[in-house]
């Protein structure tokens, strides 16, 4: 049976409804990119929004096995016929990539392309990214491209509803971030007046404790035992405080979604370079996937500003009847004994502590210069 693209004006709707239909960043570029790929009916798509370092921020395919990106390796930079699309407006309309003068070479494991097309997408005057198509699959002209004006045309206005489609996931994701925000910081202003209160209270009634011990021990008794409740007090402040602080994507996206924007955030803000991989990891109880984001947070905090490191892996995978988080530095490492001995925890005594109330265990290897593993256990997933 040959192969036969959709065509006509419901595959283009169809398309432009799918592209509106998301608005998570990364469900938005995967449908952009398999929507343009079926429509123009290509052997490979793909897909890149650019960073601020000359490189791409995300870079999606369609066409390419798991297995072959893997092997392709790191992110595209920004030179070449990519450097062309992100810097002029113009569709790049090749009839062999190979041939054109700004071509400069692929990985080993790269597909081997030759008919290209491509264009920018553009919100205003700003280019967020850059959409192309290669192999055309249909007969090809003596020397010409299998790609026609006609392509370029329907790939323009897919172009253009991409623009929207990023534009409007892009804002998501700001009003989500500015939404936690604003709640986070309701919460600390609430958590600074009741604990507050309770430490000025229990401040003062230490000093009373502390007048009356040589006079009357009887009564700095009564006051130290008063000491005492209310540092329970303000202890059950704390935790509720934190209870409530769960954060919200875990519950809109769920830990891995989660852990990999949060990845993806730091790699961006940091000299370092973080990356997220998972596999094999099911939905786990709320409270196991807390634990996890929270020792996975301060484990990521304490590599890329405590330990200067230039990379930083997190991991997330099934291993047998438990799921196991590991985050993985090349900084300046420490001893552990030392460590614990002086009283400079390094998060690792909450870190513990979190592993420890979800059925977990924790796991530090660290040596200096020699980096740090973080690793964390829990049953199930």
């Amino acid at each position: 049976m040959s192969h036969r693209p959709p065509s006509g004006l419901a595959a283009v709707s169809a398309a432009l409804l799918a592209m509106s239909r998301h608005l998570e960043m990364s469900d938005v570029l995967k449908t952009i990119v398999a929507s343009a790929r079926e429509l123009l009916d290509a052997e490979y798509a793909a897909l890149g929004v650019p960073d601020d370092h000359g490189g791409f921020a995300q870079f999606v395919v369609d066409g390419v096995s798991d297995a072959q990106w893997k092997a392709i390796g790191p992110l595209p930079r920004q030179h070449g016929i990519l450097a062309a699309m992100l810097s002029d407006a113009t569709p790049q309309r090749l009839a062999d990539v190979r041939t054109d003068p700004r071509f400069e070479g692929w990985p080993d494991a790269h597909p081997d392309m030759s008919d290209f097309l491509g264009l920018p997408i553009q919100d205003g005057d700003e280019t967020i990214g850059a959409l192309f198509l290669a192999n055309k699959r249909c007969p090809k002209p003596s020397g010409g491209c299998g790609f026609t004006e006609a392509d370029e045309e329907l790939l323009g206005i897919l172009a253009q509803h991409a623009a929207i489609a990023l534009t409007n996931a892009r804002l998501y994701e700001r009003s989500r971030e500015l939404t936690i925000a604003e709640e986070r910081s309701r919460l600390a202003h609430e958590l600074h007046d009741a604990v507050s209160q309770k430490l000025f209270s229990l401040r003062l009634t230490a000093q009373a404790a502390t007048a009356l011990v040589d006079r009357d021990p009887a009564r700095a008794k009564g006051e130290l035992q008063q000491v005492a409740v209310l540092a329970a007090e303000a202890v059950d402040e704390l935790r509720a405080a934190v209870v409530e602080l769960r954060p919200a994507a875990l519950d809109e996206d769920g830990l891995i979604a989660t852990l990999r924007n949060q990845v993806r955030v730091l790699d961006r803000a940091h000299a370092a370079r973080v990356t997220f991989e998972s596999s094999g990891v099911r939905a786990l109880p709320s409270a196991q996937e807390e634990a996890l984001l929270r020792v996975a947070q301060e484990a990521l905090h304490n590599a890329l500003r405590h330990a200067e490191a230039a990379h930083v892996s997190v991991s997330l995978d099934r291993q047998g009847p438990a799921t196991v988080l590991r985050v993985v530095d090349d900084g300046s490492g420490f001893d552990v004994h030392t460590v614990r001995r002086e009283g400079r925890h390094l998060g690792l005594v909450s870190m513990r502590h979190r592993a420890g109330s979800v059925g977990g265990r924790l796991t530090v290897v660290s040596e200096p210069g020699k980096g740090t593993t973080i690793q964390m256990e829990v049953p199930g997933g």
